[in-house]
């Protein structure tokens, strides 16, 4: 791999089991181990974005519950047409 400027070097401790894991799973996508904790982070960030995001809006929607007469007023565009 090419050193560029906006990349750091960190030491991060692994578990043997886990490290071993890592190496395996970096060669069968013919990547370095670098390149595959890259992309698991990028993924987890990803993934606890998206966890925040439906916390804000299951609070928002606690804070202001629908009420029964909104979702009878969609029923009959979710419904799935007669054949």
């Amino acid at each position: 791999m090419e050193y560029t400027p906006h990349m750091e070097t960190i030491q991060v401790v692994l578990d043997k089991k886990l490290l071993v894991a890592a190496d395996r799973a970096a060669r069968k996508m013919k990547e370095n181990r670098s390149a595959l904790v890259r992309e698991a982070l990028r993924e987890h960030l990803r993934r606890l974005e998206i966890r925040a995001k439906e916390d804000q809006e299951r609070e928002a929607y606690m804070k202001h519950p629908q009420d029964r007469n909104e979702a009878r007023m969609w029923e009959s565009v979710a419904a799935w047409p007669d054949e």
